[in-house]
Formats: structure tokens, C-alpha cells, sequence
């Protein structure tokens, strides 16, 4: 690996290489004028100008020089690039500690930094997480598997069975907890699909990931990783969570139930809400602190019970933001292409356009079940308080109560994928199965608990 070109180099820097007999991830001595620097020589940004050779220092900081005619550069030693780096390394076993699987997927807690095109791409696997986070070794025994190398923007109802059947094997095999790596970005979802697609849990299931890659000093990878991980091996849970740092301070993370969660801001650590209701608790040092009493609990299990997974999934569901002038175009588009269902996240307490009707009407009449969610997040639909909504319910379209509208897209693809009967399916999306339907909102939920005590 280290007797590689290095990657996204153009004319002037190859050149340049092959006069000096270096390669890729070598460690080097660049001498310009009086300046002395030594690093690893990096793949570089493919668009980035010609004439350059970069290097990661040993305080961790990239720099780029450029060369000149009184530019040396000679070759200190090899070294292999992280990936390669890390493929040795034994995670160790103690027969008293709990037995946790890690179950990788890709997304940024498992990325690093693309030299060659300036991007974040999936590189770490679990183990090399393992090996970068060694405080793991002090909470349990950590065993690991790649079941996806993807983006979170690729994942997809047919990983979400893939998945589910993974957990649930695992969770009948005995271990005390699974953590799954996922990126940001789409991990609600998957929370609530796995909550759904999954019975009988007899452990927690925590999914974990990062805001900012592995490779960056304000990466909050590691503090999340060894959240999950003691969450997983120590929580006296059985349901489907998701686990990421709770307050602007980063010093504990919060978990949250994987049917009422939700990604708030792009880009900040504390990104994570419980939408409807206050999380389930809090995480710091180690030590678990309880916020709820409702949740499924591992020491009141029936340990008979076997835990299943579903093998079905309808991936032919949409879902539409409703917004002013939308076009019937957008419904009609999904009836003509033969989905089997529509969440809408109507606005204000469940409403669309009246233009809209005619089209929710086709659909319906050729077997389309249509369900509302509100696009405030917080709040209940009220489809029986204005015109409108009763207009609606007349229709067909069935009110989704206070599921956010992932949770519904994620429960009407389950539950089409698995029930034919109209009055059956229109039942289940009204019940609650696995958390995702509140009775009413907590006077605290909406202010406190949220990171911003």
C-alpha cells in the first residue's frame, strides 16, 4: 500500500515524486529555504491546484507546500494508510464482562476523509472503530460485523429487513446488547423501522453515529460510540433506541426512543430530539439515569419467547410535504406509477389544498391508503375541528395522530408490506404499536429535557 502513486496529484507534484523516489504514505523530511517539516505524505484533493505535496503533521494538522526549485524532499520511512493500519488488531475477551456486537452500516461515525476529492467516504470498519476507541475493551466484549458499507441517503427499505433479520438472530443468540453504526442523516428512520420490523426484543438495540468524521478533532465519535456501547452493555432495555450526545456542553448523551426521534439541526453535535414527549434518559460516565417508567424493560421479559423479524416491507409508499400551490401533478404521479400508499404532513392541524381531493379520492378508489401527519412535528392532528380535515376523512385519508411523518412512512411500509385488509390496515396506523402514538403531550416535553436546560 505504500509503494502507491499518490492519489489526486497532477503534472507538476507527480513529477516531482518520481525525481525523489516517493510514494504514497510515506513519512518525509520537506526542506524549503530554512523551513523543515516531516509528515505523512497524503493523497491530495484531485481539484485542487497542481504544484503542491501535503502532508499530516504529527500534531495531527494537514498542511500543503508548494514546490519550488529549493524544494527537498527525501523519504523518512513507510507507513501503511489507517485502513491498513488498523486490520491487526485483536479486540480482547473477558469472560466477566458482557458480550455487545456492533453491527456497521456505514454512515460518518464509520468515515474518514477523502484526500483525493475533498469528501467524507465510508472507511473505518467496527474493529478499526474498536481500535480507535480502546476505552471499549473496559465496558464489555465487543464483537463486530459490516452488514452495509453505505451512506445513510442510500439506505432503503429492502436494508431495513436485512437488518432486522440480523438483530433479531443476534438477540436470541444471548448477547447482553447491539449497537448499530449508522450515519445521521437518515437514522431516524431506520430507528423506527427496526422498532416495527423487529418482536420480541430481548436486549437494547442502540443505534449510534456521528456528526463529524473520525479523522477531525471535533469529532464526537468516540464519546457516542462508548454512550451506545455502555448503554447496550449495561441498560435494563429491550426496545429499539437511538443514542447521541443531549446537550450543548457534550458531556452525557441522551436516549431517545427510536419511534419519536428526529435530526434537528444539520450540522450541530446535540442534534438529536424526541419529538412529542421527553427522552427516555441520559447517559454520562457510564451511569444510566431513567427519565420514563413506560419503556420495555430486559429483567421483566418472558425469556421464552423467541424474537422475530418480519421478512415483508411495501417499499412503493411516498411521502409528501404539503405547501402552498402544490400541484396535482405530485399526487397523481404517485397513483399513476401504482404506489400502494401516501403519508402527507399536512399543515396546521392535518390540511391540503382542496385541489388536491379529487386525486386522493382516485387513489383511494384504486386501493391507495392515505395517511395525514402534521408538519409542525409537535402536535396531534385535529382533522374533526375545521372543514377541511372532516372534508378529508370523508375521502378516506386517515388521521395519523402525533406520529411524525417519518415514523408514519416507515409504519404504512410495514404494515402494507404484511396486512391486505383496508379496516385492518387502517386500524393498525391508528394504534399504537411500539411507542409512536402519544396519549398527550408532557407539559415538560416541549421545553425541557432537549439539551437546553
Amino acid at each position: 500500500m505504500s509503494d502507491e502513486k499518490p492519489q489526486g496529484y497532477k503534472k507538476r507534484s507527480l513529477e516531482f515524486f518520481d525525481k525523489n523516489d516517493v510514494y504514497a504514505w510515506n513519512e518525509v523530511e520537506i526542506t524549503k529555504h530554512k523551513a523543515v517539516y516531516k509528515g505523512i505524505l497524503l493523497p491530495r484533493n484531485k481539484f485542487a491546484k497542481d504544484g503542491f505535496v501535503e502532508i499530516k503533521l504529527k500534531n495531527g494538522y494537514n498542511i500543503g507546500i508548494e514546490i519550488t526549485d529549493n524544494t527537498k524532499i527525501k523519504v523518512l520511512g513507510k507507513k501503511p494508510p489507517m485502513s491498513v493500519e488498523f486490520q491487526g488488531v485483536k479486540v480482547p475477551k473477558d469472560k466477566n464482562k458482557p458480550n455487545v456486537t456492533l453491527l456497521g452500516t456505514g454512515g460518518t461515525i464509520a468515515s474518514r476523509l477523502d484526500y483525493v476529492t475533498g469528501g467524507v467516504i465510508p472507511a473505518f470498519r467496527p474493529h478499526e472503530l474498536f481500535a480507535a476507541v480502546p476505552e471499549l475493551s473496559d465496558i464489555c466484549n465487543l464483537d463486530t460485523e459490516v452488514v452495509f458499507q453505505i451512506f445513510s441517503e442510500d439506505m432503503n427499505p429492502k436494508h431495513w429487513l436485512k437488518l432486522a433479520e440480523k438483530v433479531a438472530k443476534l438477540s436470541n443468540s444471548g448477547v447482553e446488547g447491539i449497537v448499530i453504526g449508522h450515519g445521521t442523516d437518515t437514522m431516524a428512520y431506520s430507528t423506527a423501522a427496526l422498532s416495527f420490523l423487529v418482536q420480541n426484543l430481548k436486549c437494547p438495540v442502540v443505534f449510534v453515529g456521528s456528526q463529524r468524521s473520525s479523522d477531525r478533532p471535533s469529532s464526537d465519535a468516540a464519546l457516542n460510540l462508548i454512550n451506545a456501547v455502555s448503554l447496550a452493555a449495561n441498560a435494563d432495555l429491550a426496545e429499539v433506541v437511538l443514542c447521541m450526545l443531549g446537550t450543548t456542553s457534550h458531556d452525557y448523551g441522551l436516549f431517545h426512543r427510536g419511534t419519536l426521534v428526529r435530526k434537528m439541526h444539520s450540522s450541530v453535535r446535540h442534534t438529536f430530539r424526541t419529538i412529542g414527549d421527553i427522552p427516555l434518559g441520559k447517559i454520562k460516565n457510564g451511569k444510566i439515569t431513567y427519565f420514563k417508567d413506560d419503556m420495555v424493560r430486559k429483567s421483566t421479559l418472558n425469556k421464552k419467547l423467541k424474537t422475530t423479524a418480519y421478512k415483508k416491507i411495501e417499499d412503493k409508499v411516498g411521502l409528501i410535504y404539503i405547501y402552498p400551490g402544490i400541484d396535482t401533478d405530485i399526487v397523481d404521479n404517485y397513483i399513476d406509477k401504482g404506489y400502494k400508499g401516501l403519508v402527507l404532513a399536512g399543515t396546521g392541524l392535518g390540511h391540503t389544498p382542496h385541489t388536491l381531493f379529487d386525486s386522493f379520492k382516485r387513489g383511494i378508489e384504486e386501493g391507495m391508503t392515505i395517511v395525514m401527519t402534521v408538519q409542525t412535528l409537535w402536535g396531534f392532528t385535529g382533522m374533526n375541528v375545521y372543514e377541511t380535515g372532516r372534508e378529508e376523512q370523508q375521502i378516506g385519508i386517515i388521521p395519523g395522530k402525533n406520529m411524525l411523518p417519518e415514523t408514519a412512512y416507515v409504519k404504512l411500509c410495514w404494515v402494507l408490506g404484511n396486512y391486505d385488509d383496508s379496516d385492518k390496515i387502517k386500524e393498525i396506523m391508528q394504534s399504537n404499536v411500539v411507542g409512536e402514538i402519544l396519549e398527550g403531550e408532557p407539559e415538560n416535553g416541549f421545553q425541557v429535557f432537549q439539551g437546553i436546560e
